[in-house]
């Protein structure tokens, strides 16, 4: 069981980053032990205060599903302003708030339906790292280049103009023809994972997918990004570093430190300990960042033109973002236009959607455990994939620009609160549907300077990069073999894409679209090296124990206290029909369904 490229953006902050720190306990909770050396959370005896089927009170509700919106806001903001740039928007602030807004909403939706028919676990879904690159890729090839734009702008131009169109062409069809290339993309591509979901699968790829092809895939996803992290650093140096240094001083050196904080229960006030800086560090180093940039522009101490060093880092360039945006902004289907689809952009998607895939199957078992849940059967692991597949589809259609899945960074808040309500994920679906149609609230985000993004982007790239690596945890790495193929794959990963970037038009193949094909994927760091470490793994001989295969497979067999039976992961108002009929047990997504092994219902 491994932990997602989200938890580790997140979670890391806190987590990762802080050790094997003890977590927060309240009086008479039994907290679980988080064992770092293998990733995942072991359940030594949890004592929930709520569990998955129970109903907390309306206002803990609340407040607990804001602290998981809050957990997953620096992954879900991340990649409207990573894409701002290649979308050809990143003086379209109109734009960029309205994608913000999407991300938001649709998110709240695929949570919601995660949590309703899904896995059935408390866990939130989101944008996820694994489609970036991809539509990197995709965006980087000629035709979706954007078009020059000089003349410096002062921030009173940019007061006076909401947006600075491109010439040439329609400044909204500009951005939108190549978010509706991206849309097709998903689409597509996302079949393929309704298909493994639905067919069952799931568990026959992952008998032949080990770490020696997650490692080099994952670790990919952040070194590729190392330019775009360096343009928004490169625009003031100084705030970028203060930035990762307020993110490592409240997630490294004040983890231990734990606020006093009061509590209603067993009717008396008590006072427990609460990891406030551990908990949200990401967020405080992000806001301490941007009040010192608003306290440097409001006393004028950076430059005003925006071809000067450091203009980059005011905070009065995109206020026209939260006053021209409309309170109010539904997102709906299709609001960008008719999605597009060509082959390469989706052959180039579907190394994306196998990696999200490959990310969420673990976060189920580890989110089981601490929700007071037993391990979930083999029906919701295929349902939960299928439905984030649709969760996909989804994002598509309403046009975030990227996917869904899994964020497991919420299990941490399961550990630390003795919370495991699925009611609680499905109030913070709500929240997030709620605060995506206001408008004003996704364009105050629109004003973060440039280098406090890029701050943030250096320790959650960084982040991603090391997922990877606490793959190999699992193989022999004293092996010459595994060492081998990591080494080839990751190194092929860096090189063919580079070598593609530096020499456009090399592929000619008589054929425009297979060139396309080529050079997508081609130029895909994460499907270069994933494909060799895969191809590599699977056919150079190796024992199970030296690939690691096994270890990295096996869930923790421990019998944790659970507080529901199996019936918790059963599709509300079906289970009684889908009994009645015999033909449901050979549906590999359904309760009904019955597996060869044990020939009775799981």
């Amino acid at each position: 069981m491994h932990l997602t490229t989200e938890e580790k953006i997140e979670l890391g902050f806190h987590s990762a980053f802080g050790g094997s720190d003890e977590q927060p306990q309240l009086t008479d909770i039994v907290e679980p032990h988080i064992d770092e050396s293998l990733g995942q959370t072991v359940d030594r005896g949890v004592d929930l205060v709520y569990s998955l089927n129970d109903r907390p009170p309306w206002y803990l509700c609340i407040l607990l599903g804001f602290q998981h919106y809050v957990l997953a806001f620096g992954g879900i903001i991340a990649v409207p302003l990573l894409l701002a740039e290649p979308l050809c928007i990143t003086d379209n602030n109109v734009a960029k708030s309205q994608l913000i807004s999407t991300i938001f909403f649709v998110s709240g939706l695929c949570t919601l339906l995660q949590t309703a028919v899904g896995t059935r676990l408390p866990i939130l879904q989101g944008g996820t790292f694994s489609f970036i690159t991809p539509t990197l890729a995709i965006l980087a090839l000629p035709k979706w280049q954007c078009p020059a734009q000089s003349t410096p702008v002062t921030p009173s131009m940019q007061l006076q103009n909401h947006t600075n169109p491109l010439p040439g062409e329609n400044g909204d069809e500009i951005w939108m023809s190549r978010i509706r290339e991206i849309q097709g993309a998903i689409l597509v591509a996302s079949l393929l994972q309704i298909v493994l979901g639905f067919s069952g699968l799931v568990g026959l790829v992952l008998k032949y997918i080990g770490p020696l092809a997650i490692a080099p895939t994952i670790n990919l996803i952040g070194l590729s990004l190392f330019i775009e992290a360096g343009k928004k650093c490169g625009s003031h140096w100084g705030i970028a570093a203060l930035t990762v240094c307020l993110i490592l001083l409240f997630s490294q050196y004040l983890s231990k430190v734990d606020v006093p904080m009061i509590t209603y229960k067993d009717k008396k006030w008590k006072v427990f300990q609460y990891p406030l800086f551990k908990l949200f560090s990401a967020l405080f180093g992000m806001c301490g960042a941007w009040l010192v940039c608003f306290l440097l522009t409001v006393f004028d101490a950076l430059p005003s033109k925006s071809n000067q060093y450091g203009f980059s880092a005011r905070t009065d360039i995109n206020l026209n973002a939260v006053t021209n945006s409309p309170w109010f902004h539904m997102p709906y289907p299709g609001q960008w236009g008719m999605p597009t689809v060509s082959l390469s952009s989706v052959l180039g998607m579907m190394a994306g959607v196998l990696a999200s895939t490959m990310e969420s199957i673990g976060d189920y078992y580890a989110c089981a455990r601490l929700s007071g849940a037993p391990p979930p059967p083999i029906h919701a692991i295929n349902r939960g994939i299928a439905v984030e597949g649709i969760g996909c589809i989804l994002a598509a259609l309403w046009g975030t620009g990227n996917g869904t899945t899994s964020y497991s960074q919420n299990i941490a808040a399961l550990g630390i609160t003795k919370v495991g309500s699925r009611l609680v994920l499905q109030t913070t679906g709500v929240l997030m549907i709620v605060l995506g149609v206001f408008g004003k609230f996704g364009a105050v985000f629109i004003t973060i300077p440039d280098p406090v993004i890029g701050g943030m982007f250096l320790v959650m790239f960084g982040m991603i990069a090391a997922v990877g690596i606490s793959n190999l945890q699992y193989v022999d790495l004293n092996s010459s073999r595994n060492l081998l193929i990591l080494g080839f794959s990751t190194f092929s990963g860096l090189v063919l894409p580079t070598w593609f970037h530096s020499n456009p038009g090399i592929i000619d193949t008589g054929i425009k679209e297979l060139d396309q094909v080529i050079v997508v994927l081609f130029t895909t760091h994460m499907f270069i090296g994933g494909l060799f470490g895969f191809l590599l793994d699977n056919t150079i001989p190796g024992t199970e124990k030296e690939r690691g295969i096994n270890s990295w497979q096996d869930r923790v067999q421990e019998d944790g206290r659970n507080y529901c039976d199996m019936s918790c992961y059963d599709i509300p108002f079906c289970s009684r029909f889908l009994k009645r009929f015999k033909c449901f047990q050979f549906l590999p997504f359904l309760p009904s369904y019955k597996t060869s092994k044990e020939g009775v219902s799981t």
